[in-house]
């Protein structure tokens, strides 16, 4: 995906610079970048099993408390 400008006759470097940082920006070359920048590993089956059982029971004894009113 290479984005190219030439510099059109009579052409100023700054315009020019303008022209490519609009065409880059339209792109999505750089969103995409700023995406892959850190890429998160995903947790494996056994670690969300276990998270969500830890939520759940955060949750119920939370529950359990509010009914006894100590939260």
């Amino acid at each position: 995906m290479a984005i190219e400008i030439k510099k059109k006759e009579g052409e100023t470097a700054s315009s020019l610079l303008y022209r490519f940082s609009k065409k880059v920006k339209q792109s999505g070359v750089l969103l995409e970048a700023k995406r892959r920048r850190f890429k998160r590993r995903l947790p494996n089956k056994r670690k969300v099993k276990e998270s969500a059982l830890h939520r759940s029971a955060k949750k119920s004894e939370f529950e359990r408390a509010k009914k006894m009113g100590t939260a």
